[in-house]
Order: C-alpha cells, then sequence, then structure tokens
C-alpha cells in the first residue's frame, strides 16, 4: 500500500469531487430553514462529504473540502450574507475527525464503530452543537433556544449514520483509493 501524498493529481481530483458532493448535498439536497434573512436551521447530510475528505485524506483534505465547499456554495446559493466565520466552522467539521483519526494505519483502525464515533461525533459537538449556534448568536442575534434543540436532534440521528456510511465506504473504496494514512 502507497504511503498517500498530498497535492498529487488524484488527490486533487477525490478532493474536488468531495467538495462538489458537499456543494450539493449541502445547498440542493437539504431543508432549509431561515428566519431574518439568515439560514437557522439545516437538514441534510452535506457535511458528511468534509468528514469522510479529513477521515480519508486527513486533516489538510478535511479543511480544504470543508472551506472551498463553503465558499463555493456560498457563490452559487447564498442564504444570508458572507460570514468568514461558518467556513472556518465548516473547515473544523473535516479537520478535526481527521487529526483524531490520523494516527489509524490499518482498515481494521479506521472502520473502529467506537473510535469513528469518537472522532465524527467530536467533530459535530464541537463545530454543528457548539460554533454554529454561537456564531448565529453573535452575528445574527439568533437565541440559543431557537437554533440549539434542533441541531441536537439532528446530530444524535446523523453521526450514527455518519458513521455507518464511513465504514461501509471505506470498506469499499480503501484499496481502490489506495489511502495508508
Amino acid at each position: 500500500m502507497k504511503k498517500y501524498k498530498t497535492f498529487r493529481v488524484s488527490f486533487i481530483v477525490y478532493c474536488a469531487l468531495l467538495i462538489a458532493l458537499n456543494v450539493v448535498l449541502t445547498r440542493v439536497g437539504s431543508i432549509r430553514i431561515g428566519g431574518g434573512g439568515v439560514e437557522i436551521v439545516r437538514i441534510g447530510f452535506g457535511g458528511y462529504p468534509i468528514i469522510f475528505a479529513g477521515i480519508m485524506f486527513g486533516p489538510l483534505a478535511g479543511g480544504i473540502v470543508g472551506a472551498i465547499g463553503d465558499i463555493i456554495g456560498m457563490i452559487i446559493s447564498p442564504m444570508g450574507p458572507y460570514m468568514p466565520h461558518f467556513t472556518i466552522s465548516a473547515a473544523l467539521t473535516g479537520i478535526i475527525p481527521g487529526y483524531i483519526m490520523r494516527s489509524c494505519a490499518s482498515k481494521e483502525c479506521k472502520t473502529s464503530t467506537k473510535r469513528l464515533m469518537i472522532a465524527i461525533g467530536i467533530g459535530q459537538i464541537v463545530t454543528s452543537i457548539i460554533l454554529v449556534p454561537y456564531f448565529m448568536k453573535v452575528l445574527f442575534g439568533v437565541p440559543f433556544a431557537v437554533s440549539l434543540p434542533s441541531r441536537l436532534i439532528s446530530q444524535a440521528i446523523t453521526i450514527p449514520i455518519y458513521v455507518y456510511m464511513t465504514k461501509i465506504l471505506i470498506n469499499r473504496l480503501y484499496f481502490v483509493v489506495g489511502v495508508n494514512r
């Protein structure tokens, strides 16, 4: 198994594919609930390509996919003004699980349910449950009581789904992608 090098053509292609998936799943394939000219709640699987990039290709790839996906998505389908706070949060969505899973070199380690649950859970708690509601409160005055309950419920559902999808994709794609991180 070859060591995966950043900025190879295949790395750029995989990141571009995951960015495209992120933009489509976030902006087109999700339910967006707005209020007061800003998006309050988004229900969908748009964050998964960012998380998958971080787990499979490392924290740098997760950060790149998250940041570029957020910027392109904002250009294509804005809901409210552009705020770099949310781009940082999107980048951290891929960076945090990437760092936690960085020490995994084998497929068995990368598909460990406990390890995936910790990596994805910590990443989603920090970004989706803490940072995004905080930014909504500070930037737009949206109270925590409005944004937090729906985020808690959605993350309680999506984190196990993300873990399950990651296990399946790693088992199917591990040798195709050829990653050994």
